[in-house]
């Protein structure tokens, strides 16, 4: 699906801030321009048999606990899934991974998981389907998305890496 057409059909405008392309976090701090809202990191996960897909957003500098993530959320054995099931189930690209592409998820194979924080904050940041560019997502559209994709988030608090 078009994401321009369905966020139009949606009643959701959205600023779009080009930039250029970025595949981490680090790179996204050195080269997107500060926008108001907080900066996200997505992570697309599947279960040891690959039956059940996830796509977890938290805090740009947040470090997960992928296995004490698998027992929060009653996952077997959490790993990252492969560009292929990327593709297959989010019609994304890796580096381009972000909750606006739940809009192609229209089988809704995956299951969205928010860290409360950003579920809290005023509006949060996320890549249009590609990485040269980023939209700050107010709440209140954020929860209209959400609704209109079929994909209500599990917000909760997701569990950090012990620092080191």
């Amino acid at each position: 699906m078009d994401l321009n057409e369905f966020l139009a059909k949606h009643g959701i405008h959205l600023a779009r801030h080009e930039h250029p392309p970025v595949m981490t976090v680090e790179e996204s701090l050195r080269l997107v321009p500060k926008f108001p809202g907080a900066k996200t990191k997505n992570l697309f996960l599947r279960d040891k048999k690959g039956r059940r897909h996830f796509l977890v957003t938290v805090p740009h500098d947040k470090a997960v606990d992928i296995d004490a993530l698998a027992d929060e959320i009653g996952a077997n054995g959490l790993g990252f899934a492969s560009a292929d099931r990327l593709q297959k189930h989010l019609g994304i690209k890796p580096g381009s991974v972000s909750l606006l592409a739940l809009v192609n998820d229209e089988a809704r194979t995956v299951e969205f998981i928010l860290e409360k924080a950003l579920w809290q904050a005023d509006a949060v940041h996320a890549h249009p389907l590609v990485n040269t560019a980023t939209m700050v997502i107010p709440h209140g559209d954020l929860e209209r998305f959400l609704e209109a994709t079929g994909h209500p988030p599990r917000v909760i608090e997701v569990p950090a890496k012990a620092p080191r």
